[in-house]
């Protein structure tokens, strides 16, 4: 058995992201699997519950409830062309505009938890929507405080090949200085062919 990895994740870089075939689930021939730098923060919500079935004054039986799976993203700046891409904005002459009847594109993701020793965990969502973001600012006072942008998306079960049952979200590990098993990932995700976009090799 290969040993158990009990290091902590340290940080988070390689958020990515591509439009899907809602039907075949594969990257839109028309499109490429985009970057959004400077990742800050990513929390996927997962939750579960357990039901229980009453009868006797005792419990019967117990199942498992699963709830959505919601993705809350925070970047240093998330650029208008990305928002336009996830959000189904439309612009006209570099304007880009809101509307009710935007319509957000599925899209799969893909972003890495990174360790000390140089290692990598990857972590796909293969089949979900964005929403909108909040517009904020705030008055600059005697120093510079930098804003953040938070994005929300919602995530759904989907054929990946290879699983018996329907995913939502999928983990691969590589060792460092490694990345096959974050290309299989790619694949599973955006199918053959597939690669990353605007990737920097040294992670900047």
């Amino acid at each position: 058995m290969a040993e158990k990895i009990y290091r902590a994740s340290t940080g988070v870089d390689g958020f990515y992201y591509g439009e899907i075939d809602e039907s075949t689930n594969e990257l839109l021939a028309d499109k490429n699997i985009e970057r959004v730098k400077f990742l800050q923060t990513i929390n996927i919500e997962m939750p579960q519950e357990i039901v229980r079935a009453h009868g006797d004054n005792r419990t019967a039986e117990m199942a498992t409830s699963s709830g959505d799976i919601t993705v809350t993203s925070g970047f240093h700046k998330i650029p208008l062309e990305d928002k336009e891409r996830l959000l189904g904005w439309e612009k006209v002459e570099e304007i880009y505009s809101v509307g009710s009847n935007d319509i957000s594109p599925y899209v799969a993701v893909i972003f890495t938890r990174t360790y000390e020793d140089g290692s990598n965990e990857y972590v796909g969502l293969p089949k979900g929507l964005f929403t909108r973001p909040n517009v904020e600012g705030n008055t600059k006072e005697d120093s510079v405080e930098f804003s953040s942008e938070e994005i929300e998306a919602q995530f759904m079960d989907r054929k990946v090949e290879g699983f018996s049952e329907d995913k939502s979200v999928l983990f691969a590990v590589d060792k460092k200085g490694e990345t096959s098993n974050r290309d299989k990932l790619i694949t599973l995700l955006f199918g053959e062919g597939a690669v990353l976009d605007n990737e920097d090799p040294e992670g900047a």
